[in-house]
C-alpha cells in the first residue's frame, strides 16, 4: 500500500533534525566576546581584514613561519617567544603586514621626539 501511494505521489526527502541545524549554525558564526578590552584590543572587522589578505596568506604557506607561529603560540613565555621570533626575518615580514592591515600607517610621517625616546629608553632599562 505504501509503494503505490508513493508511486501515485511522490515525496520530497525529509531533512534530518542534525543537518537542519547545522546548515542553521553555518549562518550563525559565533562572534568571541571580549570581556576585557584594552586599548591594543584589535575590532572584530579588522581582524577580518587579516584573512583576506592574499600577502598573507602567501606567508602562511612557508612551513617555518608556521612553525615559528605555532611555537609562539604554545610558549609558556608569551613575550619571551615572540622576542625569539622577531629574530627571524620572515616572521618580522609577516608581523609588519599584520600591523600594516590593522594599523594603516597615516599619510603625515610623525615627528619623532627624540628627548621623549630617550626617557622612555630610560625607563625600560631600569
Amino acid at each position: 500500500m505504501c509503494y503505490k501511494t508513493h508511486q501515485e505521489q511522490p515525496c520530497e526527502p525529509v531533512a534530518l533534525p542534525g543537518e537542519v541545524e547545522a546548515t542553521i549554525l553555518e549562518d550563525r558564526v559565533p562572534k568571541k566576546t571580549i570581556l576585557f578590552p584594552t586599548v591594543d584590543t584589535v575590532p572584530q572587522g579588522k581582524l577580518e581584514l587579516l584573512g583576506q589578505s592574499e600577502h598573507l596568506k602567501n606567508l602562511l604557506q612557508n612551513p617555518h613561519l608556521r612553525r615559528l607561529l605555532t611555537e609562539v603560540d604554545n610558549g609558556r613565555d608569551g613575550m619571551n617567544a615572540i622576542r625569539v621570533a622577531m629574530m627571524e626575518p620572515l616572521f618580522v615580514e609577516f608581523a609588519d603586514e599584520c600591523l600594516r592591515i590593522v594599523e594603516p600607517p597615516e599619510n603625515e610621517p610623525q615627528q619623532i621626539d627624540l628627548n621623549e625616546l630617550v626617557f622612555t629608553n630610560l625607563q625600560h632599562r631600569r
